[in-house]
């Protein structure tokens, strides 16, 4: 079963109050308890409020009764999966959310993007990439009070960077998927996958937007061909 965070951590860890004195609340699912642990001290230490919970079914519950600002999801887990969870938090609770996952094969980031994941941020990944991504999505989340949910702005990016065009569906950031696909086929940083991106987009005439859009939907081709 999943557990309190302030529960799973030492004893001399204070828990951050799910109130007006934290960032915002947070709710991590991922079926590794060493990820889980981690991830959650790292974003308590940010001081952002933690819910956590190891399996999807528990998730959905957490996620009904707390009301979480932003979830962190791993894809595949036993019983119900991230995708699973994130269709319930989309459709019964406007939640956003953000994949965490080590598989990133044309078919994954295929339903990632099905899905209007914010981000796709692919394992292994350390708090000090994670931590960002997730003051970059509150960040957004506070400029855009009015939405009900907002496109993320990618992690480790030039401020100049972090808008998606106008053209971006709510709920999904094509350029951060598009980047996690760069990373995950050339094994680059995030930092190289974007310079990488704006690069093909400027030999292509075409804002990074428009590159990001045309890149996916070279992947989901390749998944519809490999069923």
């Amino acid at each position: 079963m999943g557990h309190n965070a302030a529960m799973s951590l030492p004893a001399d860890l204070p828990a951050v109050p799910a109130g007006p004195a934290s960032k915002g609340r947070v709710l991590v699912v991922d079926d590794d308890r060493l990820v889980l642990a981690t991830v959650t001290h790292g974003l308590m230490q940010a001081g952002y409020a933690i819910i956590d919970a190891d399996n999807g079914d528990e998730a959905i519950l957490l996620a009904r009764e707390h009301r979480p600002d932003l979830a962190l999801l791993d894809i595949r887990m036993e019983g119900k999966s991230g995708f699973d969870v994130a269709a319930t938090l989309r459709d019964a609770y406007r939640i956003p959310f953000i994949f965490l996952s080590a598989f990133s094969d044309p078919a994954t980031l295929a339903q990632v993007q099905a899905l209007g994941a914010l981000a796709y941020l692919v394992k292994p990944l350390d708090v000090g990439q994670i931590v960002p991504a997730v003051d970059a999505a509150f960040a957004r989340l506070r400029a855009m009070p009015a939405a009900g949910s907002v496109a993320l702005s990618r992690p480790g990016t030039p401020p100049a960077a972090t808008a998606p065009g106008p053209a971006a569906s709510p709920l999904t950031d094509p350029v951060a998927l598009a980047v996690g696909v760069l990373m995950h086929r050339h094994s680059l940083t995030r930092e190289q996958a974007w310079e990488r991106l704006q690069r093909l987009a400027q030999t292509q005439a075409q804002t990074p937007l428009a590159q990001a859009e045309r890149l996916l939907a070279a992947v989901e081709e390749l998944a519809r061909s490999a069923l």
